[in-house]
């Protein structure tokens, strides 16, 4: 830090990468994820002054998981750092992740200087134009003045509707000189807007659900970034309307709910008369519409519009701040029972009849284990407020189906963009932001392949994830399909039986092989007692098909 003098005041002046982290700072920020590079330093050293910590992992793919991780679990902007060229390039498939999920992140990336560039400096490439097509900003300062005007943008697009990536890159140059931090700059991260649809769309909505007999909510991720678990519980209740939830917004309705469901989800969207469908599109999740009866009413409701055009037609579009648009619409549908009682008896026999049938699998006693009894044995040890991360294929399509979620932000998986490799960075960001819960980490033994010497990460930083692996020795989510469409299976095989245990053992954690399910229970027990990281390492059955045709998502 120096002064520069004027003759009416003196101006502090900070180098570039301090001025980074003086924003950074001010928008709330208190963990930097990063992967060490030398374009990066200044950076750091503005964060060790400013007193953000710096988390250090072992790959950049895994810096920007665990910055998406940070923002699903907090519902606030996760930052990270990557360096340039090749550290840039390894944290795309998470922007894109970051994109598809709408997570507000922020990424900052190393930059060859600016005085030399063009001349072969060490990994110099120009991120932005492939950068661009992942972030809903993606620049590159032209001073150091412009740093921290700079800085504040990416967070304010990071947030605006939809979330999703931003990214900036900061030449070497530029964060090694001084400038000045502009007096106007903005003070934190900006409001919510609390404008909710305008009234004639939700009149035309109200109308529609005044008419209904079966009417049904479907909800899912940009309900949980739109804080609006609270107005849908309330409308729910009021108007008396199943709901079905994916994605992040597992949770936002307990699981135990009377008006919760999730076993009969095709028998309700496909029978509903109308169907409220709030913070989620018709994506291949929901059979590109198909999922929903051919004569049902469908409300788009989300906090903006969609950014691709619907499947199918819509009855009406309630566009604008969730927790307001869904109050106005209980209020304007009249506040009171819709008289469904037949219709949510009738779901709630079928989802109690669909659970039972769930039984012969969850006691299974066989070994290798079926995956349905090992979440079973996971289930009596779980808290309330457990934070389950999903990193697999099938075995994650299993937790999926069977795990339930209590309360918003509970449960983390891929997202469509159905990226492998995210589990560890997410949990790591997760036990970071509530060290005081269970973070438990559901790995198929391929997605381990991806990251998992982060549980040396996790080590290093004294972050005690549970991680509980499916090992069938297989890609079974590529072998069984293949299998039934050709009659053999090619590049879908893995080593049977590994021992990842002892790989995280080597790592400075804590592991234990699981063969037979009377061995499981104490295995989870002492992995969750153990006081450091811990993968419970269970070999499950490679015969065990998933049916792909379940209406879960």
């Amino acid at each position: 830090m120096s002064t520069r003098e004027s003759t009416h005041q003196t101006t502090e002046t900070f180098h570039g990468g301090r001025l980074i982290a003086r924003r950074l700072k001010a928008h709330g920020v208190s963990k930097l994820f990063t992967l060490s590079g030398g374009h990066l330093f200044s950076i750091y050293d503005g964060c060790k002054e400013e007193g953000i910590e710096i988390v250090d992992v072992r790959h950049e793919s895994t810096a920007a998981f665990a910055a998406e991780g940070w923002a699903k679990v907090t519902r606030e902007p996760g930052v990270c750092a990557l360096t340039a060229g090749p550290g840039v390039t390894n944290g795309m498939s998470a922007m894109a992740s970051a994109q598809a999920n709408h997570s507000p992140i922020v990424v900052l990336g190393g930059r060859a200087p600016a005085m030399r560039w063009g001349m072969g400096s060490l990994q110099e490439i120009d991120h932005v134009p492939f950068v661009r097509p992942l972030t809903k900003l993606a620049a590159t300062p032209e001073s150091t003045a412009e740093i921290p005007g700079l800085v504040d943008e990416a967070f304010t697009t990071a947030l605006a509707s939809h979330g999703g990536p931003t990214f900036l890159d900061f030449p070497m140059d530029y964060v090694f000189m001084e400038a000045a931090e502009p007096q106007d700059a903005l003070e934190g991260l900006p409001a919510r807007a609390s404008r909710g649809a305008d009234g004639a769309s939700i009149e035309r909505a109200a109308e529609l659900l005044k008419g209904a007999e079966r009417p049904v909510i479907m909800a899912g991720t940009d309900l949980y970034w739109g804080h609006g678990e609270e107005a849908l519980l309330e409308l729910a209740q009021t108007l008396r309307i199943p709901v079905f939830l994916n994605g992040l917004a597992r949770g936002c309705v307990p699981a135990d709910h009377e008006l919760f469901f999730s076993r009969a989800r095709g028998q309700a969207l496909k029978g509903a008369d109308v169907a409220l469908v709030v913070g989620v599109p018709m994506d291949f999740r929901l059979g590109f519409g198909g999922s929903f009866g051919d004569q049902t009413e469908i409300v788009v409701i989300d906090v903006a519009e969609p950014v691709r055009p619907h499947p199918r037609a819509v009855a009406a579009e309630c566009y604008g701040a969730l927790a307001s648009t869904l109050s106005d619409l209980r209020a304007a549908a009249g506040g009171r029972a819709l008289g469904s009682e037949d219709w949510i008896a009738g779901l709630r026999a079928a989802e109690t009849e669909r659970r039972e049938a769930e039984k012969v699998e969850l006691d299974d006693d066989r070994a290798p284990l079926h995956p349905m009894r090992l979440y079973r044995e996971l289930g009596t040890v779980l808290d309330r407020d457990a934070i389950v991360i999903g990193d697999g294929g099938d075995f994650v399509s299993y937790a999926g189906r069977v795990i339930d979620s209590y309360q918003p932000g509970c449960w983390l998986d891929p997202g469509p963009f159905g990226c492998l490799g995210t589990g560890p960075g997410y949990a790591l960001a997760a036990k970071l932001a509530h060290p005081d819960r269970q973070v438990v980490l559901m790995l198929g033994d391929g997605a381990f392949g991806f990251s998992g010497m982060e549980f040396d990460t996790l080590a290093r930083h004294g972050v005690n994830v549970v991680g509980v692996m499916g090992n069938n020795g297989i890609w079974a989510l590529e072998k069984h399909p293949m299998e039934f469409l050709y009659g053999y299976s090619v590049a879908a095989d893995l080593r049977p039986a590994t021992r990842y245990d002892q790989v995280v053992e080597a790592l400075g954690g804590y592991g234990e092989l699981v063969e037979r399910p009377g061995d499981l229970r104490g295995a989870l027990e002492r992995a969750f007692s153990a006081q450091k990281p811990a993968l419970v390492n269970v070999l499950t059955d490679p015969t065990v098909v998933y049916p792909r045709k379940s209406n879960l998502a």
